[in-house]
């Protein structure tokens, strides 16, 4: 079994090169378990991480009282912003009305460089345009992504896979893009130095799947070097957690149908197995004398420990929470935003891209020398 998600991030911390303790910009008010389970996320986080530090928007009435309770002194600073952004809210109208919210308080103070990453568990549309307005596109890239951690078999224990909701569309320029980036995310969040990219399709035969896939395939195959991956070709859904891949690569509409039914599918095993470890007095006893591997095997498949989907080609790095996380879950995306600041991530992906993207044109311009 790999290190879990926790450990590698404190790994990933005591590696870093950046000596700076790492700020995080956090929306209090968004989910659906109001404030307090954002605080308790935060202590958690602030036991995994001694050294970082947490900028919590808001409203103060809400806010203060819980960190006062919390305990956490100089190492949460809150920020007043009584706007909040429900989730029936249209991006649009936050876009428009929402200078006020504590969504696009937490965002602007990465863009103002007083945090390194920001978490949200408010409105995915709205927290992806609030972002794009305020941080905007890294240069040379099409489209944000948002990528997720699925547990796998691979070494690191888990596979990156994107884009799993930012944009339903696709084409073979932004599928290399997502290859990219999300071999970056790879590199800098799993600690994998020559990443496995895959392309998710109906087969694994070059001549299936859509026409822009096929292109992607050529794109991918062509740019693997310069990009710093091995590309191993087409995968299925089957492979998404298997050993065979760290990065699988997909549009939005299909990536988010697939984690979506994932994490339908890790809870509907959880409740099963606990529903047939108490059908009878022999099941409950096998499950007291299996309980420690019954544990490991929950924590392994449960959501929580892996959630933050990050969001991939903007000026800033933006982790979007579950609506629905608890402390555990909140912690865990807490978790990924510190790993993500301590390894220079977001200068590292700008970079990436930039020289990529150099190389492409070079190699696309006419030649200078008369031949």
């Amino acid at each position: 079994m790999g290190m879990s998600p926790q450990g590698r991030q404190a790994q990933a911390a005591a590696s870093s090169e950046d000596a700076d303790p790492p700020v995080i910009s956090v929306d209090a008010m968004g989910g659906d378990q109001g404030p307090a389970a954002v605080v308790a996320g935060v202590v958690r986080a602030a036991r995994q991480h001694g050294e970082a530090r947490f900028l919590l928007h808001g409203r103060s009435a809400e806010l203060a009282p819980l960190l006062a309770k919390a305990g956490l002194g100089a190492r949460a600073e809150l920020r007043k912003a009584d706007g909040v952004v429900t989730m029936d809210d249209k991006p649009s109208h936050v876009m428009r009305h929402g200078k006020d919210t504590s969504m696009w308080s937490a965002i602007s103070a990465v863009r103002a460089g007083e945090a390194s990453a920001a978490v949200s568990c408010g409105n995915t549309g709205a927290l992806m345009a609030v972002s794009m307005l305020r941080l905007r596109k890294i240069e040379g890239v099409n489209r944000p992504a948002i990528a997720c951690l699925w547990p796998s078999r691979g070494a690191s224990g888990f596979n990156v896979m994107l884009d799993v909701g930012a944009d339903i569309r696709a084409d073979q320029t932004d599928l290399l893009q997502y290859a990219l980036m999300g071999a970056a995310y790879a590199r800098n969040g799993l600690q994998i130095e020559q990443p496995r990219v895959g392309l998710l399709n109906v087969g694994t035969e070059e001549h299936k799947g859509r026409a822009e896939l096929k292109a992607a395939h050529e794109l991918l195959s062509v740019n693997a070097g310069e990009a710093g991956f091995d590309f191993v070709g087409f995968v299925e859904g089957g492979d998404i957690p298997s050993d065979r891949v760290d990065v699988i690569v997909t549009d939005g509409f299909t990536g988010n149908v697939a984690l979506k039914t994932g994490e339908g599918t890790a809870t509907l095993i959880r409740d099963l197995l606990r529903d047939a470890l108490q059908t009878g007095l022999l099941s409950k006893l096998g499950a007291v004398l299996a309980m420690g591997s019954f544990k490991k095997l929950q924590t392994r498949i449960d959501p929580r420990q892996v959630n933050g989907g990050v969001f991939l080609g903007l000026n800033g790095t933006v982790v979007k929470s579950h609506g629905s996380a608890d402390a555990t879950g909140i912690a865990a995306a807490l978790s990924l935003a510190v790993t993500l600041s301590r390894s220079g991530f977001q200068r590292r992906l700008a970079a990436r891209v930039a020289t990529v993207n150099a190389l492409r044109q070079d190699a696309h311009s006419p030649e200078q020398d008369g031949s």
